[in-house]
């Protein structure tokens, strides 16, 4: 059974990286930059959290996206690149894991709180939307960035140009999603439910679909890789989508401590670098950290 499920690990990895590949070639730019920040040395906590806990043991456990442009994707290695993989990054470098000590975990948007409920990641950082249903079963760091759900198009779709426009039609967004639920609930569209955003790919191209639904700053990643193919509806977005950092229901010190590493991100400038060498490859204005929610 271990053999089978390496097997299918291995497969899955590798699939997801000639995914990149395939968009990569289809013109835009790089989906993002990587770097490996410097750990601090010998950092110390008081004993018994969560913090001591994973210094002492060197690595950590991180779930992100594995088919997200600019935030968590694959790339040609197998490692993931992004926003999102950099903030991870910067929160084990203080912990003082270097970031080829950091386990990476594909966490699709349905698996989140299950992979934290169930301790196979001791974070998720991957493009999560905070909420008051969530929030009932993990904890959120954060928020971090604040995305907006927009709608992607075909190129030549000029009929579709804001939510209200899909009333009835099929619109493609990812199972349990907060943008899945919106559209439906709120705009009535009918939903064509896929397991990532990248699966939504192939239904929009091949006209069964009329849209996709998610954060504008996913759908600016695939736009950026098929130009020619796709487009937004629309610059402008209309939800507000805080994305937090998920942890274990409870941690409330693992949780503030967070948080005064995501202030000191933005104070140093580390923030803005991470920004830069990711998501500002095409979202040029580098966005400030919004305003800690400290529940």
């Amino acid at each position: 059974m271990k053999a089978f499920m390496s097997r299918r690990k291995s497969f899955v990895v590798a699939a997801t990286a000639a995914l990149a590949l395939s968009l990569s070639a289809c013109g835009g730019g790089d989906s993002g930059g990587s770097s490996n920040p410097s750990p601090v040395e010998k950092p110390s906590f008081a004993a018994g959290t969560t913090m001591a806990k994973l210094s002492s043991a060197g690595t950590i456990k991180i779930g992100t996206k594995f088919d997200q442009p600019l935030f968590g994707q694959v790339g040609l290695d197998g490692k993931p690149v992004g926003f999102d993989v950099e903030m991870g990054k910067l929160i084990a470098a203080k912990l003082g894991i270097p970031a080829d000590k950091i386990e990476w975990s594909e966490t699709v948007s349905a698996n989140r709180e299950p992979f934290i409920e169930q301790g196979k990641v001791d974070l998720v950082i991957a493009t999560y939307t905070i909420s008051d249903k969530r929030k009932q079963v993990v904890d959120f760091a954060g928020p971090y960035y604040e995305a907006g759900q927009a709608l992607m198009v075909n190129k030549d779709n000029d009929t579709i140009k804001k939510p209200e426009d899909v009333k009835g039609k099929k619109v493609c967004s990812v199972t349990g999603s907060t943008p899945a639920a919106t559209i439906v609930d709120k705009y009535g569209a009918e939903l064509v439910p896929a397991a990532t955003y990248s699966a939504c790919l192939e239904p929009l191209r091949n006209k069964q679909v009329e849209a996709v639904t998610t954060d504008n700053v996913i759908l600016a990643g695939f736009v950026d890789k098929e130009p020619d193919a796709f487009k937004l509806a629309s610059d402008e977005t209309f939800t507000k989508e805080p994305y937090g950092i998920g942890l274990k229901k409870g941690d409330t010190e693992f949780r503030n401590w967070i948080n005064d590493q995501l202030e000191s991100f933005e104070k140093d400038g580390s923030y803005k670098k991470a920004w830069e060498a990711t998501a500002g490859s095409v979202i040029k204005t580098a966005p400030s950290l919004p305003a800690i929610n400290r529940y």
